[in-house]
């Protein structure tokens, strides 16, 4: 799950730490990445104790009112900026297969190529609704 791939030490919860040893696998300068953890954990950090553990983790992804849809949407597009490595908007078969790596997943080739077409995408990648498709996540109504 998303939550696992972001909890890199295993213990049940999300800390800075565990988010910086995220945005450390991409191109992110070190004080864009801190700003955005810091974003990231005071969204979705709902009893302030300094981590976002599952529930909250599923609270700010499942946006149970309106706000929180758009605030969870915007951490989505945060996430997807990070994994498009070039920037074009798409998160191509590289893009994906890095990341994949990186979070340590073993997929293979097809295995991206079959995320690509879940995610409606092309030869060229992804979009970032396709993203969402593929992570099962539904901001709409």
């Amino acid at each position: 799950s998303a939550f696992e791939v972001l909890d890199a030490d295993r213990d049940g919860k999300i800390s800075r730490d565990d988010l910086r040893r995220f945005y450390a696998g991409f191109s992110y300068g070190s004080e864009d990445a801190d700003e955005m953890i810091g974003t990231m954990i005071s969204l979705a950090d709902l009893n302030s104790d300094g981590f976002v553990e599952y529930d909250e983790f599923e609270h700010v992804l499942g946006g149970y009112n309106n706000r929180k849809k758009v605030s969870s949407y915007g951490v989505m597009e945060d996430v997807f900026k990070v994994m498009d490595k070039d920037g074009d908007g798409r998160l191509s078969h590289e893009d994906l297969k890095s990341y994949m790596n990186w979070a340590g997943f073993s997929a293979s080739d097809e295995d991206i190529k079959a995320m690509i077409r879940l995610g409606g995408g092309d030869d060229k990648g992804v979009c970032f609704d396709g993203l969402l498709k593929i992570l099962a996540v539904d901001f709409s109504g």
